[in-house]
């Protein structure tokens, strides 16, 4: 619900929260911390709405996927920031949600989605 009482379009708060989300980014002190938590609050909704609506057979407007898209890429973007790495982000949320379903993991789809942080220093870190 909207302040006015009436609904407010999800993929339109997605993509808003994505936005100030980046406005006021700031290197993190943890970086593993930080980009956990765009992974949990941020990516996860987006991939979420867009899978159930392709599993209940729901068509999302033009707009509506335009706009999950963009907050994809934005939280995929603030993610790399995280670890110092600044990408311009343009993956279809398609993409990210055939990667999530695959993996079952939102940190593996978006280090395999932007590299960040690189496989070979990730595989070091957990020996």
């Amino acid at each position: 619900m909207s302040a006015d009482g009436g609904e407010q379009d999800g993929h339109a708060v997605h993509l808003e929260h994505a936005l100030k989300e980046r406005a006021a980014f700031e290197p993190p002190e943890n970086p593993d911390e930080r980009s956990l938590s765009y992974l949990c609050e941020g990516l996860w909704p987006v991939l979420e709405r867009y899978i159930a609506a392709r599993s209940s057979g729901e068509r999302l407007s033009e707009e509506e996927h335009d706009e999950l898209e963009r907050a994809l890429n934005t939280w995929l973007e603030l993610y790399a920031l995280c670890y110092g790495v600044e990408i311009d982000a343009a993956f279809s949320v398609r993409e990210g949600a055939e990667l999530f379903v695959g993996t079952h993991d939102l940190r593996d789809t978006a280090q395999l989605l932007t590299h960040v942080p690189n496989r070979r220093e990730v595989r070091t870190q957990d020996y």
